[in-house]
This record gives structure tokens, sequence and C-alpha cells, in this order.
């Protein structure tokens, strides 16, 4: 069934509901709103004297639905038209609905040797950001951690690479990522990642990747990669021939990664003083937060100068993030929308 968007009277938060509600409780505030775009229904479901003016929410207080018939203005608790909104489960994916959605995966590796202590950390940084700063809707975003506390584009965790055996990399290697189960099931190779998330983007979509992990170049195995020194830049070709297509179905991808393919990302705790956070996704919201009307070239430079300062006492530390592309485009006169 077609579902529409309103807005709770109460605490703003948005409601699915579907195209014959006329009123619905909201699950986080608790207080009932009508909606003055079905007041035509209304008034024929409900014999409404007076209909709400139009572009005005009202806010019904609780007790009116608490039983009995309905008085002739607010449905009773149980009528086909009012509704009640629920919570999505933190495991649930996101409604198909709206046009912004985030995916935010972080990967601790408990109990392992090779555990990671600032997953968590940034995917809380990252969520504050879209949330908070940059307007995606809360019920639009979903975390993946162990821990799973947050009700909820990108991948905090390691990864790796391994020998390419179809041939269809340039320095015959496939770029990974690392799940929790990696040991068992295998990492996530990029002709997947590619295969998953790319090819099938439809036109006028547009894919956000973050990924902060260990030689993660390419690991979308996107077309094209930007090589930047200072204020000139130049788009690496990485298409094979015989290989299988590498780009999208019209729409367009776009990936920041931690570091190319041969190096391995950092991680800091000069961002927050305390906190353990990746240098790469640290930098990344920094600069986002810091700039206005940032393009792809100024992100990418702004965020290749912070690593270095986030790890003053490492000079061992060789960190180059990069950026790769479905098509090309002039990085210093696009601007970096998310």
């Amino acid at each position: 069934m077609t579902s529409r968007v309103e807005r709770c009277g109460g605490c703003g938060r948005q409601l699915w509901l579907p195209p014959q509600a006329v009123a619905a409780r909201c699950h986080a505030c608790r207080s009932v709103t009508s909606f003055p775009s079905s007041s035509q229904r209304w008034a024929q479901v409900y014999g409404a004297v007076s209909q709400p003016h139009h572009n005005v929410v009202t806010t019904v207080p609780s007790n009116y639905l608490a039983a009995g018939p309905g008085n002739g203005k607010y449905p009773r608790q149980g009528c086909d038209n009012y509704y009640i909104d629920q919570p999505r489960p933190a495991w649930a994916p996101p409604p198909v609905y709206g046009r912004k959605k985030a995916l935010l995966c972080g990967v601790t590796y408990n109990d392992t040797n090779y555990m990671l202590t600032g997953s968590i950390n940034d995917v809380k940084s990252m969520w504050f950001l879209l949330v908070r700063m940059l307007g995606f809707p809360s019920d639009c975003v979903v975390i993946l951690t162990v821990t799973n506390k947050w009700h909820s584009i990108t991948f905090m965790g390691h990864g790796s690479r391994q020998k390419d055996y179809n041939k269809d990399e340039l320095d015959g290697f496939d770029e990974t990522i690392c799940p929790l189960d990696h040991e068992t099931e295998g990492p996530i190779i990029d002709d997947e990642i590619n295969a998953t998330i790319v090819r099938p983007l439809p036109r006028g979509a547009k894919l956000h990747a973050i990924i902060d992990s260990c030689y993660s170049g390419t690991v979308l195995d996107l077309p094209y990669v930007c090589k930047i020194n200072g204020e000139e830049y130049k788009w690496e070709d990485q298409r094979i021939p015989t290989a299988c297509y590498k780009g999208t179905s019209g729409g367009i991808a776009l990936s920041f990664s931690a570091c190319s393919d041969n190096q391995t990302s950092a991680s800091t705790s000069a961002f927050s003083g305390k906190d353990v956070t990746g240098a790469m996704t640290s930098s990344f919201i920094q600069a986002v937060k810091n700039e206005r009307c940032l393009t792809y070239g100024r992100l990418l430079a702004a965020m290749g100068d912070a690593i270095p300062s986030l790890m003053p006492n490492d000079t061992d530390v060789i960190q180059e993030p990069q950026l790769s592309a479905s098509e090309t485009f002039d990085i210093f006169t696009k601007q970096f929308i998310l």
C-alpha cells in the first residue's frame, strides 16, 4: 500500500501513514495529530461540521481518544482511519520513501587481537553529522554495530586485499572489507560491492560511500580514481577493456576512502581529545562542519591536510584519502552535497 508522510504536531518527527489516515498518535511524544490534507475525507467519515483550515496541523489531547464513541470531530481509537505510529526496530531497513538514506556500519571485532576501539565512535560522529547537521531523517538512517544501541553510507572496520583471479584490476589485487565473520565466511571483495550497490544504481540516484579501512582506495571498483596534487588533479581510468562493466545503470556513484590501495589507515584521539576515532572519518567530518560550499576538490584536499595534524607524533603514517567515481567531473567546481 502506498504511504504518505506527515509531521507530528507535538515533536515534529515524521509519521509514515496509509493514505486514508486522518489522525495518528506519535509513539515518541504520545500526542495525537489530525491532518488537514484529509479534511474532506474527515468530514465524510466523521461528519465534522467545520473543516480544519488547510496547511494547519492540529495536536489533539490524548484524553480525546480514551474510550467511547467519536465525538464528531476527533476519531475514536480503533476506527479504521486512526493510526498509532510505531517505532521502527533498530534492525529494520529504512523506509523506501524519502530522498535521503544512509547505512552506517562500524565493526569492532571484539575479543580478537585486531580489535578496533574507534569504530563505534566513528558511527556516532557520522550519525550526528548526517542527522543533526545535514538534515537526514533519523528514521532513514540504519546503524549496524555490535551494540546496536542507536535508533537507527559508511563502513568503519578492517580492510584487506587479495589476488585478483578474474583479471579486472590494474594492480592485480581485489580490495576487500572484513565483516565480523570474515574468518569463517571470507571478506567481501570489491567485485561483490560493485555488483550489489553500484551497477544497479538507477538514473536520478546518487550514492556517496565513505570507507574508513585499509587498502580501500578502489574498494567500490569504480571506473575512475582522482589523483590530486595541490591545485592540480587528474582522473585515472581503472577500466580494463576485457573486464566486466563497473559503472552504474544511469546513477552517480562516488566514494571517499581512507587511503590508496597499497596504504593502511590509522586511528587517532587528537580529534576529540580522548575518544579514539578513525583519522579519515575525523578529517571528513571536520572539513564538512568547518567549511561552507565545499567542492569535492576542496574536501579531498582538506582531508589530506588534516590527517598529518591529527597524528603529529606518528611520522611513519602515510595515508592519502582517495576519491573515486563512476564518471569524471571538475572536482574544484562541483559542490559536495550529501
